[in-house]
């Protein structure tokens, strides 16, 4: 077996790891292992391996910074004030609960990126079917794993993919980007709504929510954190528009608003540190480490070419494939590394606005087929294990053939004819 194809068997046995946890093992130990193999048989030189890992230095920075503020709004009782909120507009009417936070879920993943609403919004919304007594709270924690995805092309902070397809200074306006996604990202939000609820409308139907919530009051602290979450989403607004790497902005942020609640409290910061979850760190590291031994195989050149000569002779054909395969291998081995590898090919290729966009859908949106198809559905996963809850892998690809295929069908059909 030559280094290539053992770098693809490779490659491929970590995916499936991340994808099925064998032995119940964490997503990161299997992404390490594929990647320590690398390294040991040979396949990738540690100078190569530290490359690929100094890739997601920006990915690394944003997600530190998402869970400090996650775990600070978490401790501080945030989440129990949202969760009071949106318990007494829903007066006692699931559907209407079912509504309030979804609409939330797309006002937070368009202004805080789709890892923010898995990292935040889940907490919040298991806290606000706690406290309202709701007997079955999946339906309203799939909305945060859903519409992380569905919302993330609205704007370019809304997914740090979007900054990774348009990589390379090729960025487009605000305006731009506004007119060529904002009626696909239309569609993307209101099918996945209207197919993930029917997907649950029996559970819902069968569901009660409690009318009579205890109004909960904003500690000093807790409005710190919102202030803290709230400026995070500035910063992260205005270094899009700088066309600035989103991971320091929200580094800092988190870290700043970390030590004025710690001062505030007078609290250790252990006690927050210690319920990160810092798994998901090493896992994208071993991805970016797998994608640099891929990429060393031509990967990219190949990917390249095959774009160029489809652009040049269908277009709109190619704009469709190039989506829908996207959108199939983001669930193989995981968006992150797909969209690393399907920007790199992108720009390596120079294609139409239009191509590049259909490839962001594929990157974005393709991920809500399966459980491990994006790093936000990762992050999803991690907070519901920490609230003691669980989902397999069948049971969400079934829900998620019936939301996502036609979301996906819909948003590129509109972006291409648009």
């Amino acid at each position: 077996m030559d280094a290539t194809t053992m770098t693809w068997v490779i490659a491929g046995m970590t995916a499936l790891g991340v994808i099925t946890r064998p032995f119940s093992l964490p997503e990161a130990i299997w992404a390490m292992l594929g990647a320590i193999l690398l390294l040991v048989l040979g396949l990738i030189g540690l100078p190569e391996a530290w490359t690929g890992v100094a890739k997601g230095l920006d990915v690394y920075l944003f997600l530190i910074g998402m869970m400090l503020l996650s775990e600070l709004a978490r401790r501080e009782g945030l989440f129990d004030w949202l969760a009071s909120v949106a318990t007494s507009h829903a007066k006692g009417s699931p559907a209407r609960l079912f509504i309030l936070i979804y609409c939330v879920g797309i006002v937070v993943t368009v202004f805080l990126s789709n890892d923010a609403t898995a990292v935040v919004l889940t907490p919040a919304v298991y806290a606000a079917c706690r406290a309202a007594k709701v007997r079955d709270p999946m339906p309203y924690l799939l909305i945060c794993a859903f519409i992380a995805n569905a919302a993330s092309f609205v704007l370019p902070i809304s997914n740090p993919a979007n900054l990774v397809i348009f990589g390379g200074g090729a960025m487009p306006p605000l305006w731009q980007w506004l007119a060529t996604f904002t009626l696909p990202s239309v569609v993307s939000i209101v099918v996945t709504f209207l197919a993930l609820y029917w997907t649950q409308r029996r559970v819902i139907a069968a569901d009660t929510v409690a009318a009579d919530m205890e109004e909960i009051q904003l500690t000093t602290t807790a409005k710190l954190a919102a202030f803290g979450l709230c400026g995070t989403a500035v910063l992260l607004l205005a270094s899009s528009a700088l066309h600035l790497d989103l991971g320091l902005p929200t580094f800092v942020s988190g870290c700043l608003t970390t030590a004025a609640i710690l001062l505030v409290t007078r609290q250790n910061p252990s006690g927050t540190l210690k319920d990160i979850s810092w798994s998901v760190l090493p896992l994208v590291a071993g991805l970016f480490i797998v994608v640099e031994a891929l990429n060393r195989t031509g990967l990219i050149d190949h990917l390249a070419r095959y774009l160029s000569e489809g652009a040049a002779s269908a277009p709109l054909q190619t704009a469709a494939a190039a989506g829908t395969i996207v959108a199939l291998a983001s669930n193989l081995v995981n968006n992150l590394p797909a969209g690393l590898v399907a920007g790199s090919a992108v720009q390596a290729a120079d294609v139409s606005d239009k191509i590049a966009g259909a490839v962001l859908i594929g990157v974005d949106l393709g991920p809500n087929l399966s459980i491990t198809g994006s790093l936000a559905t990762i992050l999803w996963l991690s907070a519901m294990r920490r609230e003691g809850l669980h989902i397999g892998a069948w049971s969400f690809l079934k829900i998620g053939v019936v939301v996502m295929t036609p979301a996906l069908i819909l948003s590129l059909a509109v972006l291409i004819l648009q």
